[in-house]
């Protein structure tokens, strides 16, 4: 009698879990469609992007020990510069970590622009780019951005657009990919993470950044 008591027990609990487990993953799929497709609809290519926008903001990504960036992050300042040169924006928000001395995302960014004869006065820097969201948040919030062009690579551009336009920002994107990228399988891997997370943060905790 004992035995059929447990034996139940363990069927009853293994059901609930199946169905725990199922419906988690079905959520999970979900919220990842649903950052995807959102986003996905505001991606357009150079010539087909709203121009007289606020700003055009670049989201920061690895600086090479001499402090130059890497080829991910040449790559979306190359974009934001067609971009800008396109009459897409009047000014530039590069955004990036710089959360120690001896790395400095932003810095090796605003470096890369001025060299192409862009006036200083327009460069705007967000040195604790830390996250996505965070960077959304103080463009909003901080730097005042109504409209703008986001410009970062193809598989992070859906949940960038999709947290701009969910705290406010009328914002579309371009792609930045010009060649082939060095641990591209894990970024993507990431973003899966990431797009959970910031569903939650714009949709539920909306948490203000720590800076």
């Amino acid at each position: 009698m004992f035995n059929k008591r447990i034996n139940k027990w363990v069927k009853s609990f293994m059901t609930y879990m199946a169905v725990f487990i199922i419906t988690l993953i079905i959520l999970i799929v979900s919220i990842i469609f649903k950052v995807r497709s959102y986003g996905d609809k505001y991606i357009l290519d150079l010539n087909d992007l709203p121009k007289n926008n606020d700003a055009i903001i670049v989201l920061g990504a690895g600086v090479r020990s001499d402090g130059t960036p890497s080829d991910i992050l040449a790559d979306r300042l190359e974009t934001s510069i067609e971009a800008y040169n396109s009459g897409l924006g009047s000014t530039f928000i590069l955004s990036g970590d710089h959360g120690r001395e001896d790395y400095n995302e932003v810095g090796a960014m605003k470096k890369y622009i001025l060299k192409n004869d862009i006036d200083e006065k327009i460069i705007f820097m967000d040195h604790a780019g830390f996250s996505t969201y965070d960077t959304m948040y103080r463009a909003k919030e901080i730097f005042k951005v109504d409209k703008a062009i986001i410009v970062t690579n193809e598989y992070h551009l859906p949940r960038a657009l999709y947290i701009a336009r969910k705290l406010g920002i009328d914002a579309y994107g371009i792609k930045s990919d010009k060649r082939q990228y060095q641990l591209m399988d894990s970024y993507k891997k990431r973003e899966l993470l990431a797009q959970i997370k910031d569903f939650v943060y714009v949709n539920i905790l909306k948490p203000e950044p720590k800076f």
